[in-house]
């Protein structure tokens, strides 16, 4: 079911999606050789607390789902496209790419929010990987507008992404409506064809978040059963932004 939003719950997630974005760069900032992954999400959980906030992941478990996420981020090194879990022992090293995955609840309502950054100095083949990633999630937003459809943003980002060359689209992981609930309708997926999926309304919030892999599209997950990584063990990059649809442009609300 599909959540439309009241002004109210709107200007709420606004708040939130502030909090959140400043957390996120915060973290960012600290991400360097010789940071644990695990050093990543203490921080994001200190300043998320200090906020006033509560961490969004931390013990969520969905349906399907063998165990509780353990962890307030996301973080993901490498061929890890989502969902990696924090570990003192995974030393972040020169070279590494690593994506940070972050949600928040805020006055009871969520955002969502994800980035990929470099460990220093990266191959340029990464690096363009994470440009043409951020540059799509750009490209959803421009096409989420009222009177559109899901289908919309998913064309959108599919053909920006094939015109930049060959990369893998992650196909069953998704955007997704957020507010009332970490995930919520619709299922937006970063592919598709014009006029088709569910119709956008002014008052939904909807996540876009572009996963988008140097190899293959196709992804494994690890024992733990959260880790999902590329099947090719190539680098994935991955980023996310909360928005608000409206009749024109859509308003990005995970911003400083």
């Amino acid at each position: 079911m599909i959540i439309i939003k009241t002004p109210e719950e709107i200007e709420i997630i606004r708040e939130g999606g502030k909090h959140l974005a400043s957390v996120l760069y915060a973290v960012r900032d600290i991400i360097k050789p010789g940071v644990s992954t695990k050093d990543l999400d203490t921080y994001a959980e200190k300043l998320i607390r200090e906020m006033g906030d509560t961490p969004a992941f931390l013990n969520y478990r969905p349906e399907g789902a063998s165990t509780p996420f353990p962890a307030a981020l996301c973080v993901s090194v490498n061929d890890e496209v989502v969902h990696g879990i924090p570990k003192k022992n995974r030393i972040l090293k020169e070279g590494d790419i690593v994506s940070i995955d972050l949600g928040i609840k805020h006055k009871g309502l969520f955002t969502d929010m994800a980035l990929t950054a470099p460990v220093g100095k990266v191959d340029e083949k990464i690096s363009k990987l994470m440009s043409v990633t951020e540059q799509a999630l750009q490209v959803g937003i421009d096409a989420a507008r009222g009177g559109n459809t899901t289908g919309d943003i998913g064309e959108a980002i599919e053909s920006f992404i094939h015109s930049q060359g060959r990369y893998g689209i992650v196909e069953v992981l998704a955007g997704h409506g957020v507010g009332k609930h970490i995930h919520e309708d619709p299922f937006i997926p970063n592919f598709g064809k014009k006029g088709k999926g569910v119709k956008l309304v002014p008052g939904m919030v909807i996540a876009l978040e572009p996963m988008l892999n140097l190899g293959t599209k196709n992804v494994t997950i690890d024992e733990d059963d959260w880790t999902f990584r590329t099947a090719d063990r190539k680098p994935s990059a991955h980023f996310e932004h909360t928005i608000l649809i409206t009749e024109g442009d859509a308003e990005v609300l995970t911003k400083v």
